[in-house]
This record gives structure tokens, sequence and C-alpha cells, in this order.
């Protein structure tokens, strides 16, 4: 049993530095040409409305391992926004991210709340986004006290039902992301 946890982790460090590696301000972008047996593609600086500020450095990567998006009906249609419900994970232990939106560590009661600066549509599901924290609360020291800028990434799900329903009424949406905190 232990040799099979051991595996589990393994596979489960691997996967998450295959995912950590593919976020960042780099992309490969490869002619025809350089695709020649043997060659590698060459990387190439691609900014996006979703990058953190220049000079931010990166505090941690967070995995949604449960979470959904709620919508209300209004008008007949779940339209409008919605309010997150997650349990994440990453280097720094549990966060919980919630209405706000605000995410809060789990293991020293750091909170911060962030408002949309940018977003990046994709088709299917939620679009990826850069977020601005407005507010921090708990401890000097916290987890959370010097992120200035989130990214939720590689998003999945998550997307407002379609058809008709009763005003007032609510539906819980399952989702995944990648969620990174930046500090300036």
């Amino acid at each position: 049993m232990p040799r099979t946890r051991t595996r589990v982790r393994a596979l489960t460090m691997a996967a998450a530095a295959t995912v950590l590696v593919g976020v960042g301000a780099i992309s490969y972008n490869a002619s025809a040409a350089e695709l020649t047996p043997g060659s590698r593609p060459r990387p190439v600086a691609s900014p996006s409305v979703i990058d953190p500020p220049a000079g931010a450095v990166r505090l941690g990567s967070y995995r949604v391992v449960r979470g959904t998006q709620t919508y209300t009906c209004t008008g007949g249609v779940f339209t409008g926004g919605s309010v997150p419900e997650a349990k994440l994970a990453g280097p720094g232990g549990l966060l919980h991210h919630f209405k706000g939106p605000s995410w809060q560590s789990e293991r020293d009661g750091s909170l911060v709340t962030a408002t949309k600066t940018a977003e990046r549509a994709r088709a299917g599901t939620i679009a990826e986004l850069l977020l601005t924290i407005d507010t921090h609360s708990g401890p000097a020291k916290g987890l959370l006290a010097k992120a200035t800028h989130i990214q939720r990434l590689y998003t999945s799900g998550g997307v407002a039902p379609a058809g008709a329903c009763t005003d007032g009424t609510t539906k819980a949406v399952p989702y995944g992301a990648l969620y990174v905190f930046w500090s300036k």
C-alpha cells in the first residue's frame, strides 16, 4: 500500500509540474521551416490581456479540486454573474473561494477580495481572468498577505445553463480552473 501511495503522489506531482510549466508568458510559435526533424520550436513572448503586471512574482498556483459557479434565474433565463464556491489545493494548503469574489487560506485565515481587471473568452467554458486584489485581512504574514493579482486559467465547465427557468431559482454548475496568485 505505501508503494502505491508513493507512485500516486509522484504522478500527481509530475502532472502539477506539467501544468505549472504552462503557466507564464511564454509560448511556442513555430513555422513549418522550424519543425524539421530534430529541431525545437523557439520560445516567443506572447503578451495577453490576462497577464499579471510586468515584474510580478508568482506566489503559488492552486487547482480547483471541487467547485461550482451558481447562477440565478432572472427574466426566465440563467444569465449574468455567477457566484463561485470552490475548494482549491496548492503549495500553501487549501483555499476556500467564495462570493465576493473572495479567497481565504484554511491554514492561516488570510483573506483577499478582488475585482475583474481583464478576461479572455474560451469557447464552451467560463472565461479566463485577471483579477486585481482590492482588500486583505488576516495575519500580516499570512499566505495571501502579499498577493496583488490573481489569474484564473485553464478553465473547464461553469457556463450558465441554457433554456427557460423560473425566476429566483438557482443552478450550481461544476467547473475547474487553475488560480495563480501574484505579488508586485
